[in-house]
């Protein structure tokens, strides 16, 4: 009795307060359903309602996990962890007979695109995915799981329809993003909301929750897998073939509320027709639940599905149909808008109503989807049976690591290749057996694959939500061909690759040497390099080639290793060369003189390394997506520890501790003039400042360093009026979106080591050019005369990105700057121009001032 009278005092407390009333599930499920009461309601668990706080993602599991143990529909599938280790969950929901028969229902799910001619789409049940919060603060979604996933569980009246569907509920896709707004909205909700747009618990902190642990969009990685979440995903869409994916999000509080189809003249044109058709037909069942309560809502006005890279359109190119949601946001639990007032149940009930209405359309389309699937794949095996070209071969002769990474790739995309092994030459181009992949075309996932080794330079729109191009093997700076039927024999391929594993590195040679080498050409080289120096070892950058005397010849960069102080022994030097090289994937070699040809060991051509202690400036004003590549590149693949800096402490540190600073594209007036001032003298007493972007347009304008950039210049008019309907798409005509370009390297410069071919890809956003140093030593990359290789830019830019700068150097006093236009890192999957960025970090101090601006 005791503590019943604490809670009612406190119950009357909070009401006294004023906190408003919360909406229960009655406000978000429609009428006329019975649910089984002995299946635990959201609030029995969470101890409030849904909408009344933020659930947290643990809370949200944890429901989840007690409806698996109560209802006999559902089980709980754990498909990995993220980065913080949080678990990532999806709820099966199927009727109880089905679930004791899962794996029969993926065989069959499997037909539809393996021997389409033999399905069953008339007997094979429905698979429908439901993906929320792949962006940690569009919290609408994420809450609105946990109704749907009560409604699935227990309403008696959907029972007899689950015997022919599968319901797959992911609540989280990005649980570390969830989890770190919802504790900012939390601590900062008032038992009086107020809405005001100016109030904290609006205006999240820096990076905000959007993103992952490495300040990643997730959304984007649905082709690139590069991260846990989209790995463990791919895994599960894979293995289920769902024909429906809905992907919650939400966009600005100004907004209503969005539902695909999206523009029409954006779709990517290896959708086929048909998907947009049945799109439009799903389309209707969203307004009828919207009209019931009624919503205000849109399609068709916004949003594309061009690139495939993404949870909406990954489904399109795979004989099913993915569907945006994009519901106006709260950002917390009550906001001011152009409408009035927006309030996080709001949000939630639209979410709710639309998971509700796609079950309507999959309950009444079943049969009509499955044959979409099937029919789907029996028509991409006729178009790779009279496709002129027959498989695609990738790979690169010194550097295993970049050919096994993107076959790992394509392999979790259920993409079929095959090992090459025999050496073969295509068009003057040399692939070596165990070291490139042959992709054959002749393929169930055959659109998919032509959507990830295609170029293109001509749309139907000039105007794209992201980006326009995404080639694989340019992403990767592999060599690559296209095979006709003339050239493709598979005979000189081993049979079909079921995974790959990490390449071992070995060791050339025995204890004793008189030094080890290896080369930089390898990926991972430069995790070798920051392993051996944090074992107390020398390194030595070769800035000529050279022959050892077992007839190995090295390269501009070769890494040499000595003991240099180490007192360690023979064996043990040994040991710890095996051990780097067999962890970092590279191949060392062990040197028995220093009289080697070329340049001996000795020689002046060769710099001492310096172990690199990098600070990467971060928070207020830097952008968080352009940091989050360059940490996840040092901590996740090279691993390196690095100092993550706010800008707000800059001014307080001592500088003297690191040898390289990075700023990442951004706005650096938060540092000031003390702070370029401060900067500068750390320069000129030698250190290496790395700039990215925008920040390089601070530099100059701090004098720091003197680039330059193409002015824009207004375009002639051409008439006195142009109808103002146009004037968007006029200027969203001018945005580089993302496509990749041609650039020139100077592979002799400190800055190209590692790369034999001159011919890079560089990929482009943005429209900010770099006019060249009038000293030629300090562009070490340019774009060419003739710079388009795939992809969409405006005419007018594509000429002032002609014969641009892509890195700049600068020197100043004893130190470096080094200037990078371009994203180098791009979404982690850019790993052919890795190196170039990792060698501003361990060559910058090397570069010979003359050839500074």
């Amino acid at each position: 009795m005791k503590y019943f009278y604490v809670l009612l005092v406190s119950s009357m407390f909070l009401a006294v307060k004023g906190f408003p009333q919360a909406e229960g599930l009655d406000y978000y499920l429609p009428s006329g359903y019975t649910h089984d009461p002995s299946i635990p309601s959201p609030k029995s668990i969470l101890g409030f309602e849904v909408g009344e706080w933020h659930a947290s993602h643990d809370q949200v599991v944890n429901y989840f996990r007690v409806l698996a143990q109560t209802s006999d529909r559902v089980s709980l599938v754990e498909y990995g962890r993220t980065y913080e280790k949080r678990p990532l969950v999806m709820l099966v929901v199927t009727s109880p007979q089905n679930l004791r028969r899962l794996g029969e229902i993926k065989e069959q799910r499997r037909a539809l695109r393996h021997s389409p001619e033999d399905a069953n789409p008339e007997n094979t049940p429905f698979v429908m995915y439901m993906g929320h919060s792949v962006h940690g603060n569009e919290a609408s979604a994420i809450q609105a799981s946990i109704v749907s996933a009560y409604h699935f569980a227990s309403a008696e009246e959907v029972g007899a329809e689950l015997e022919n569907m599968v319901l797959l509920i992911d609540p989280a896709i990005n649980p570390d993003g969830v989890n770190r707004f919802a504790s900012w909205v939390n601590s900062h909700k008032s038992y009086n909301l107020n809405g005001d747009r100016n109030n904290r618990e609006l205006n999240e902190a820096w990076p905000g929750g959007r993103t992952n642990h490495y300040w990643f969009d997730l959304n984007r990685d649905w082709l690139p897998v590069q991260h846990p979440e989209s790995r463990g995903r791919i895994r599960q869409i894979q293995e289920w073939l769902p024909n429906l994916v809905l992907d919650f999000h939400e966009m600005g509080s100004d907004n209503t509320f969005f539902f695909q189809p999206g523009i029409p003249s954006r779709n990517n044109p290896l959708t086929p027709r048909r998907n947009i058709e049945l799109t439009e037909q799903i389309a209707e069942y969203h307004a009828r639940f919207l009209d019931e309560i009624g919503s205000l809502y849109y399609s068709k006005e916004s949003f594309d599905d061009y690139y495939y890279g993404k949870g909406s359109t990954y489904p399109d190119v795979q004989g099913a149909v993915g569907i945006l949601f994009e519901q106006a946001s709260s950002r917390g639990h009550l906001q001011e808008n152009q409408f009035g007032e927006i309030s996080f149940p709001f949000t939630i009930r639209n979410q709710v109503r639309t998971a509700l209405s796609s079950f309507e359309a999959a309950k009444e389309m079943r049969v009509e989807m499955n044959r979409y699937m099937a029919e789907f794949y029996r028509q991409a095996k006729e178009e790779s049976n009279s496709d002129s070209n027959k498989a695609y071969i990738f790979g690169v002769n010194d550097d295993i690591a970049r050919s096994h990474h993107l076959a790992d790739i394509l392999l979790h995309h259920d993409i079929r290749l095959f090992s090459l092994e025999e050496d073969i030459v295509v068009n003057g181009m040399s692939f070596e057996a165990g070291k490139s992949f042959i992709v054959p075309l002749e393929q169930p996932q055959y659109k998919l694959v032509k959507s990830m080794f295609e170029t293109r330079t001509e749309f139907q729109d000039s105007l794209f939500y992201d980006v326009s191009s995404w080639n694989f093997p340019m992403a990767f700076q592999l060599n690559h061909q296209t095979l006709s039927s003339r050239i493709v024999n598979l005979a000189n391929v081993e049979e079909i690759v079921k995974e790959v594993s990490f390449p071992e590195g070995s060791m050339i040679g025995a204890p004793g040497a008189y030094a080890y080498a290896f080369e930089w050409s390898e990926y991972y080289a430069p995790k070798a390099a920051y392993a051996l120096m944090d074992k107390g070892y020398q390194l030595r950058v070769s800035h000529k080639p050279f022959r050892s005397q077992t007839g190995h010849d090295f390269a501009r960069g070769s890494i040499l290793v000595g003991k240099g102080n180490s007192q360690v022994s023979d064996q043990a030097f040994f040991s710890d060369m095996q051990q780097v090289a067999r962890e970092s994937g590279v191949t060392i070699h062990a040197l028995p003189s220093g009289y080697t040809a070329g340049i001996n060991l000795g020689s002046p051509s060769m710099s001492v390394l310096k172990k690199p202690e990098v600070a990467l400036l971060v928070d207020r004003g830097v952008s968080a997506s352009d940091a989050g590549e360059m940490w996840h590149l040092f901590d996740q693949r090279m691993d390196m520890p690095i100092t993550l800096m706010p800008t707000d402490r800059f001014s307080g540190v001592d500088l003297g501790r690191y040898s390289v600073i990075i700023l990442p594209t951004g706005s650096y007036g938060v540092l000031g003039k003390a702070g370029a001032d401060k900067l500068k003298e750390w320069v000129q007493r030698g250190g290496t400042l790395i700039a990215r972007g925008s920040a390089m347009s601070w530099l100059a304008s701090q004098e720091l360093a003197s680039f330059s950039f193409v002015t824009e210049e207004p375009a002639p008019s051409t008439a006195a009026q142009r109808p103002y309907e146009h004037l968007a798409a006029d200027r969203g005509a001018k945005v580089t979106g993302g496509a990749i370009f041609k650039a020139t390297l100077d592979i002799t410069h400190p800055l190209g080591y590692g790369y034999a071919n001159p011919d890079l890809f560089v990929f482009k956003t943005g429209n900010q050019f770099l006019n060249p140093s009038k000293n030629p030593y300090a562009n070490p990359l340019v774009y060419t005369d003739s710079p388009l290789a795939s992809g969409y830019i405006h005419p007018s830019n594509l000429e002032k990105l002609k014969n641009t700068g892509v890195i700049q150097v600068a020197t100043l006093g004893s130190g470096t700057i080094i200037g990078m236009v371009d994203n180098l890192n791009f979404r982690a999957f850019w790993f052919g121009t890795n190196k170039l960025f990792l060698n501003a970090v361990f060559f910058g101090h090397t570069i010979d001032a003359a050839s500074g601006r």
